[in-house]
């Protein structure tokens, strides 16, 4: 009566008793034993981050700390504290530990409550060292590596169990155990292909299903992911477009909320400041390894943690492990109609670029409008606030925006394209592969072949530039659209 009620992922308590049993092989009795419990009942723990103990003293600094007027600031400089700069991700980051709600509808459906983030930047900017940091404050963390990291890995694996008599069994993978928690993946765009068609299911239903060696089953996943990743070609380049460096698919860029460029830009004071930082964290670190073998004199606690203030949390890691816990457990903001009307006004006026005539790009998707509740219900949570106001409406539009003019901002129309990261083509792109297939077709003889050089002095009076057309051409090339023969002629194949 106990069999089939609990699924791999799942937190549980068994009862039971301890049994050993002898491994046999060939025939002759090994000295290896194999542990197993018999087990007489099951307790499925539902209670959420039970992990983590919260004392009434505990409740109190963290009630004192949410009344605080610059807590924002204080939890973003507490994330990865030898890190300097990074404000902003840090910052989008403390939101995605504290999470938006997921909501259950009557009607079996359910809505995400988790926040995914991802960072794209240059090499050596410390976008592993965030990850692993946030790993650790995390209640729940798992971390892993794109390279090293399968999709039997990431969600579920069938495998043959010994004990068992060799019955197929599932273990969980990554996703599956940062159940309730956050999973971070590094390197994600050195990433099988196959392999990250995985993460689709995960990220936006929340569950991953598995159908291997006759097992039917559904896992929970319901984390946030926090992915990094490194542009195409290992740095960003200034001269192309952003969009076209991410080596990602589309339609696993636009289930992140939020997405961040991460450029290493030299800058005189910044960079000053950076090594400033690195160099205090090293110095003292060396004198506490130091202390330890030959003791210094006169260097007490009080001397170190002097040392340790520039590169210290202003909340300590255990300190904030307890708030995230307690935000999530009993905090669960309702919208207030001002930042409702706040949010649905940011909404409208990204769309209506589009309204005036269907010629223009798709700004941003309804996707972006749940990103911007959930930010909200995070924003208010940092506050342990039972409404979520116009001050948290216009601190997740000032990030929200902030992303999205990095990555989907078009030059060429002066407003945003979401295709740019939701789709393979951009409007602009689209349009220009329509003209350039009528303008083969207006331009062909009888064999349905056209000149280059007639081709493109008829798109150029379009007000379409030559290298655009040769991007394009050489794209339609590649996907076997059309057929360059000799003489600098062209001829469509579909």
């Amino acid at each position: 009566d106990i069999c089939g009620v609990v699924a791999p992922g799942d937190r549980i308590i068994i009862n039971g008793i301890l049994r050993s049993v002898q491994r046999i092989q060939n025939g002759q009795k090994s000295t290896v034993f194999d542990l197993y419990i018999e087990c007489n009942s099951i307790e499925i723990s539902i209670k959420e981050f039970e992990e983590v103990d919260i004392s009434e003293e505990d409740e109190k600094v963290i009630k004192e700390l949410a009344t605080d007027p610059a807590i924002y600031g204080k939890i973003a400089r507490s994330i990865a504290p030898t890190i300097y700069g990074n404000d902003d991700v840090k910052e989008a980051i403390a939101l995605q530990l504290f999470g938006g709600i997921a909501k259950e509808m009557p009607d079996g459906s359910s809505l995400r409550g988790d926040i995914h983030v991802l960072l794209v930047g240059d090499p050596g900017i410390a976008k592993s060292q965030l990850l692993r940091y946030v790993i650790k404050l995390a209640p729940r963390g798992v971390y892993t590596s794109g390279k090293s990291a399968s999709s039997a890995g990431l969600t579920a694996a069938a495998v043959k169990d010994d004990m068992e008599g060799g019955r197929w069994t599932l273990e969980a993978g990554a996703l599956v155990l940062a159940d309730k928690g956050i999973a971070a993946v590094d390197e994600m765009d050195k990433m099988q292909k196959e392999d990250r068609s995985s993460l689709h299911e995960a990220m936006e239903q929340q569950s991953i299903s598995v159908a291997k060696a006759g097992i039917n089953a559904t896992l929970r996943t319901r984390c946030s992911l926090l992915g990094a990743a490194n542009p195409k070609l290992g740095r960003f380049d200034e001269y192309v477009n952003i969009s076209e460096q991410i080596n990602m698919p589309p339609s696993l860029l636009s289930r992140f909320d939020l997405i961040f460029i991460m450029k290493d830009q030299p800058d005189e004071t910044r960079d000053l400041n950076i090594a400033n930082h690195i160099l205090r964290a090293h110095s003292a670190g060396e004198e506490i390894m130091r202390h330890r073998k030959y003791p210094i004199p006169g260097a007490d606690d009080a001397y170190f943690k002097e040392k340790l203030k520039p590169v210290s949390a202003e909340i300590d890691a255990a300190m904030l492990r307890k708030y995230l816990a307690y935000a999530k457990r009993t905090c669960f903001p309702i919208i207030t109609k001002a930042a409702e009307n706040a949010l649905v006004a940011y909404y409208k006026k990204l769309r209506s670029v589009a309204y005036e005539s269907t010629d223009k790009p798709v700004p941003v998707t309804a996707r972006s409008l749940e990103a911007l509740v959930r930010l909200g219900e995070a924003s208010a949570r940092v506050r342990l606030a039972d409404e979520i106001t116009m001050e948290d409406a216009s601190r997740v539009i000032k990030i929200v925006d902030t992303c999205l003019r990095q990555v989907a901002y078009d030059p060429k129309s002066g407003g945003l394209d979401i295709d740019k990261i939701a789709s393979t083509t951009t409007k602009a792109g689209r349009t220009l592969l329509r003209d350039l297939k009528e303008a083969v077709k207006a331009l062909a003889d009888s064999d349905g072949k056209a000149g280059l050089d007639a081709l493109y002095q008829y798109l150029e009076k379009q007000n379409y530039k030559k290298e655009e057309i040769e991007r394009m051409i050489d794209k339609m090339r590649l996907s076997g659209e059309i057929l360059l023969p000799k003489n600098n002629t062209i001829k469509l194949l579909q």
